[in-house]
């Protein structure tokens, strides 16, 4: 028996966890939901406690709120308004709570980890293009040396070796004829715009579109920055209009009382990729509805929210085209399943030579990730 080798099987335990990462899990999520309002994360987090005694006499919802602020995730502001000019103090005789750098970065951790999983960390910039040359990707293959070869490409330790195998211990010499070098490839980089409609209907008839799509913008952000650094991420919103967000926006972001300007959306988007250096460019835009607005030359808006508007269609099919031309992908994800909207949407992706892809709330993520993968792959020649 003690000679016998193999895997012992047990009943699955689950980590014991503080009170502190057991409520700081759930405050993660009501505070992207809530769009960054600590105030009222909180007060849903009270609510939930006296319904599911998340907390005992031990350790309150106030014990939790003096950690957040001890670990640095919660800092303290004062709250200026009409009623408090001086912004001396807040509801409660109490600065305000508003979220830190930390407790941000935090929150793009979480959805990467909820959205893509835990990720192997792999060398920066993986674009392989199966082209060998000086390049910054590592092959793990050797050549001779060939004039014009980079001093920093030779490898010292297989060069010597050569060296002494070819003129022996004796008489030490190294000519150019032992030099070898190590083999690269090139890495395509990526430049990626994602458009985010944050039209009134992301979150009409009862379901919550905005959130996931803001999750899926935390977590592509994170990917890049972390493991692709030499790709770049432009993000921005349309509604009436168009506007560039910051990666600091995200946690924050909210659905307004617009119709959708899809149009300004890739006219922005198309003059951001314009000044990008990048041979590799594309378009991911989230949406779920159609387009029901544009602005005219003379600055007032055309806006019609009944069917689809044949001026405002052309439109879109006309940046559609033109985006063609600069060899600049979109893929769509649609969040609708309206007949007309799909055949619109079709219509647009053929007119793009693009992709479409219509999903739900539940798999945007995983659907951005793998397209995201694939097309970083890809060497697009203009």
């Amino acid at each position: 028996m003690e000679g016998r080798k193999g895997f012992r099987f047990t009943t699955y335990e689950a980590p014991e966890l503080s009170p502190f990462e057991k409520l700081f899990d759930i405050f993660q999520e009501l505070i992207t939901h809530t769009s960054g309002d600590v105030d009222e994360a909180l007060d849903w987090l009270r609510e939930l406690d006296k319904e599911y005694e998340l907390t005992d006499e031990n350790y309150t919802i106030d014990d939790f709120i003096e950690d957040l602020k001890e670990k640095g995730f919660l800092r303290e502001e004062p709250r200026f308004g009409p009623d408090n000019p001086d912004g001396e103090a807040g509801e409660g005789g109490n600065p305000g709570l508003t979220m830190s750098d930390k407790l941000e970065r935090m929150l793009r951790l979480r959805a990467l980890n909820q959205i893509f999983g835990k990720l192997k960390r792999r060398g920066s910039g993986n674009h392989r293009t199966g082209k060998s040359g000086q390049g910054d990707e590592h092959t793990g293959d050797f050549r001779s040396y060939r004039f014009g070869d980079a001093l920093e490409r030779i490898s010292m330790t297989e060069s010597l070796r050569n060296a002494q195998i070819n003129h022996g211990m004796d008489s030490f010499m190294l000519d150019e004829n032992d030099l070898v070098v190590e083999d690269t490839h090139f890495k395509a980089q990526m430049s990626t715009v994602l458009m985010i409609d944050i039209s009134h209907s992301m979150i009409l008839y009862g379901e919550d579109r905005i959130t996931p799509a803001k999750k899926v913008a935390m977590a592509l952000a994170e990917l890049i920055t972390t493991r692709y650094p030499k790709d770049t991420l432009d993000i921005l919103v349309f509604g009436n209009d168009a506007w560039p967000i910051s990666l600091k926006e995200l946690p924050y972001l909210k659905v307004g009382p617009y119709h959708t300007n899809t149009v300004a959306g890739l006219q922005l988007a198309l003059d951001m990729l314009r000044r990008k250096r990048n041979t590799n460019k594309q378009i991911f835009m989230i949406t779920d509805g159609k387009p029901s607005c544009l602005r005219m030359s003379d600055g007032t808006y055309y806006k019609n929210s009944v069917g689809l508007d044949e001026m405002i269609v052309e439109q879109c099919y006309n940046m559609a085209a033109q985006a063609r031309k600069l060899h600049i992908p979109i893929t769509t994800f649609m969040i609708a399943k309206d007949p007309y909207l799909m055949q619109f949407v079709r219509h647009f992706t053929e007119a793009n030579k693009g992709k479409a892809l219509f999903t739900g709330i539940k798999g945007l993520g995983e659907m951005i990730f793998e397209d995201y993968e694939t097309n970083r792959r890809k060497r697009l020649r203009k």
